[in-house]
């Protein structure tokens, strides 16, 4: 890149020192120049294109990352508004059983005070804040009828679980709060990095973004490369395989290919629809969105995220991947794509792209975190 400093003034220089008249002039000249770089930062500041690229890449990631966050909360928040909801028809169930309790003491009262039968003081009882201490002395227990202490064991027995629900209702409503505000500051996170990385390429020259997909279709060259050196290699290995393995084997692989083959073929369909962050199908997906459908189509109900995807079914080695296998990316498990065999995958990228085809490098072979087969 040229250079944008300006060249020293050239001063008439005495036996090597310049004049004094020159000398100030030479330091107004300098200071000037100072305040100029201070007003106006040299254009070599700005990052260059490979480094936009990889800004803008480390949001969307972080942007994936944060919608894995999001699905999970969303689970969670979901799984446990279930919970309180029956826990709050719980309550009221229990709640009734109790005021029918206490309606059937409350006969008993009005029964003794119309007769002037002798009996506890069923009215004390009902305002009794503890009614097993009231009812635990022994001579007023024994002035009741065998009816009449069922029903007063009734009554604290439907109060005891009645509290008891209330409490556990009590508990599941505090731990939804915490979810919601987690789903909350997920959402607000995945837009946040979104937002930012539209704002870095909205910033770049025509000139720039025609660069930029001129390096973009570098590095899916590059990945094709290395996906058609792994379909050679997984041919190599299949060649020196056993040519006749084992009955069980064979059933083995001959299961899992035919829910694969399921799974592929819906995802296949799912091709040119857009990559949309929390969305399960039908009409947009993100990375676990696609593959939990895809299996879901098989018969293979798989958890939401790639967090749980990634612990479900049998870890295997890049060489010995199969078509339907799931293969993970990055430290953080943050991104899926589902296997269809010679170093490709169907995957739903990131915002902004579709559901594609593509290789398993495309990121880079340092990306690939790992392999797992599902069914």
């Amino acid at each position: 890149m040229a250079s944008h400093a300006r060249p020293r003034p050239a001063g008439t220089r005495v036996a090597g020192i310049r004049t004094p008249a020159l000398a100030t002039a030479a330091l107004t000249s300098v200071a000037l120049l100072s305040q100029t770089a201070t007003a106006a930062p040299s254009t070599d500041d700005k990052p260059s294109l490979e480094e936009v690229e990889k800004k803008v890449d480390d949001l969307y990631r972080q942007a994936e990352s944060a919608t894995e966050k999001y699905n999970s909360a969303k689970e969670k928040t979901a799984a446990q508004r279930k919970e309180v909801d029956t826990l709050l028809d719980d309550v009221a169930q229990r709640t009734q059983k109790l005021n029918e309790a206490r309606e059937e003491l409350g006969s008993f009262a009005a029964a003794q005070y119309r007769t002037g039968a002798s009996a506890p003081d069923t009215a004390t009882f009902l305002l009794a804040d503890t009614p097993q201490d009231y009812f635990d002395q022994t001579q007023l227990m024994g002035r009741m009828t065998d009816r009449q202490k069922g029903a007063v064991d009734d009554y604290i027995s439907a109060q005891s679980a009645t509290m008891k629900k209330r409490q556990e209702a009590t508990e599941s409503l505090e731990t939804l709060t915490g979810s919601q505000a987690d789903l909350k500051t997920a959402k607000a996170t995945v837009q946040r990095k979104l937002s930012a990385a539209r704002e870095l390429l909205s910033q770049l020259t025509a000139e720039e973004k025609a660069r930029l997909a001129a390096i973009e279709k570098k590095k899916q060259e590059e990945a094709a490369r290395k996906a058609a050196e792994l379909a050679e290699q997984q041919k190599a290995a299949e060649q020196k395989a056993s040519p006749s393995p084992s009955e069980t084997t064979q059933t083995t692989d001959s299961s899992y290919a035919t829910k694969a083959d399921k799974a592929l073929a819906f995802a296949r369909a799912q091709v040119g629809k857009p990559y949309v962050w929390g969305a399960t199908g039908p009409e947009s997906y993100d990375c676990s969105g696609l593959t939990q459908a895809a299996w879901n189509a098989a018969g293979i109900s798989l958890p939401r995220t790639t967090y749980d995807q990634v612990n479900f079914g049998t870890t295997v080695s890049l060489a010995n991947a199969q078509p339907g296998d799931l293969v993970f990316f990055y430290d953080d498990v943050s991104h899926v794509g589902l296997y269809i065999g010679n170093g490709m995958m169907i995957h739903a990228p990131k915002p902004g792209a579709y559901v594609r085809e593509e290789s398993i490098y495309y990121d880079g072979e340092s990306a690939i975190h790992s392999v797992v087969r599902p069914a």
